[in-house]
């Protein structure tokens, strides 16, 4: 299992957007900061803070982001809970068990 998370960290170091504005200006987001963002404000019902969020990075970043943030989360919540992650994420989504 480290394994795949060591992988996509790797495949996440080249996907991170690294353009910083021109100037000495802020520094930029990387896709892990506007993936927790933008579920946060998912959950929040923030459109403005999506917005924002969903524009610092490529819609692929995003969305690789996201993905990250859901196995780690799944994966913690599995360890707190004592259960497998397949069964934690069907209780999340309502589905009977498997």
């Amino acid at each position: 299992m480290f394994g795949r998370i060591r992988e996509a960290w790797e495949r996440s170091r080249t996907a991170r957007r690294t353009k910083g504005e021109a100037g000495g200006g802020q520094r930029p987001h990387n896709l892990f900061e506007a993936a927790a963002v933008y579920v946060s404000a998912c959950a929040d019902d923030d459109q403005e803070r999506i917005d924002e969020a969903a524009a610092w990075v490529s819609p692929e970043a995003l969305s690789f982001g996201v993905n990250e943030l859901a196995c780690r989360a799944l994966i913690m919540l599995a360890r707190e809970r004592g259960e497998s992650p397949q069964d934690v994420a069907r209780s999340l989504l309502g589905l009977p068990a498997a």
